[in-house]
């Protein structure tokens, strides 16, 4: 086992692109314990359709922690690495940016604390990007009655309220995310117009702590892993998780607000779409996703991120400039 590495491994990259397995791998070679920044492996009972990393049937000792046949509910190992905020909260709940930072940051201090690599992994940039500069988001309540009013619009009419009541926001967020997009429109309604993103000067990892990682496949590579984890994934049981959560009481409206997966197959579940429409649908929405993650990842490179990109995981094991900085 390679000796523990003073930075943060950061892994980015768009959805499929082998960012999981990389991270394992990592862990292992650095002593390294994952953190999930994946917003839907947040919350338990989505396992399938957000592609969780199998969890271990038991864990592995060393000296934090014990052998046992029933791993405790907040301590999450695949592969017989601890992976960090995954299965942390209930899909009935909201937990937005504000949260992940919060247990995030626990989860680094708690990581160093044991002499262990934090690697940060996951396709949620916005996320990472918020935790790597701290950012101190406005102090807004939610606001239950806009929000019941905004939910029954669709992505496009809430983009274009938002584009014409702030240009500026419309510009940088995700055009399709309907949870962020109502929520800019709930700031705006509060403060006329969402302010810029501020940085905690004082805490967060800050660029130069850190090293960043982006997978980026060849397009032709992308589309097919994308096609066979669909495959995948249906014939796991992808289905039948859907009616699970459903038969949990969660409403098909909240089914839906999770996007991707869960939205097409609780259409197909209401018998709005016939399951060829749901597999064509939702593998070309998946392409679009990934084609807007790789936009984020440009973007937030132009703006302050020094990024290693990589077109196979492969290839980080043979990037000498690489090792350098994470060793200094």
């Amino acid at each position: 086992m390679s000796k523990t590495l003073q930075k943060t491994i950061v892994i980015m990259g768009p959805t499929a692109s082998g960012k999981s397995d990389l991270a394992i791998t990592l862990a292992r070679k650095y002593d390294g314990e994952i953190i999930s920044a994946d917003s839907r492996q947040v919350y338990r009972g989505m396992d399938i359709g957000t592609g969780k990393v199998p969890r271990d049937l038991t864990r592995i000792s060393n000296s934090q922690f014990l052998i046992s046949k029933q791993p405790k509910k907040n301590i999450y190992f695949s592969e017989g690495i601890r992976h960090h905020l995954i299965d942390v909260a209930s899909p009935k709940k909201t937990y937005n940016v504000t949260h992940f930072i919060r247990d995030a940051k626990k989860a680094l201090v708690d990581i160093k604390q044991r002499d262990k690599t934090p690697i940060i992994c996951g396709g949620t940039g916005f996320w990472i990007q918020a935790l790597l500069e701290d950012h101190l988001f406005p102090a807004v309540k939610p606001n239950p009655t806009l929000r019941k009013v905004l939910e029954k619009l669709s992505t496009e009419v809430l983009f274009r309220r938002l584009k014409r009541k702030d240009p500026a926001r419309a510009k940088n967020i995700d055009a399709k995310n309907k949870v962020r997009l109502i929520r800019a429109l709930e700031i705006v309604q509060a403060l006329g117009k969402v302010p810029p993103l501020q940085k905690n000067q004082e805490s967060g990892i800050k660029n130069q702590d850190s090293v960043i990682l982006a997978l980026s496949p060849d397009q032709s590579t992308l589309y097919k892993n994308i096609k066979l984890r669909l495959e995948k994934r249906l014939k796991r049981g992808m289905i039948a998780e859907v009616k699970k959560l459903r038969e949990e009481d969660l409403s098909w409206k909240r089914l839906e607000s999770f996007g991707l997966e869960y939205k097409y197959v609780a259409l197909l579940l209401q018998k709005k779409i016939s399951r060829k429409e749901m597999e064509e649908c939702l593998e070309f929405e998946i392409r679009h996703y990934a084609k807007r993650q790789l936009t984020w990842l440009r973007r937030f490179e132009k703006m302050s991120a020094r990024i290693h990109w990589v077109t196979k995981p492969e290839e980080v094991f043979s990037l000498t400039e690489l090792h350098n900085s994470l060793r200094n």
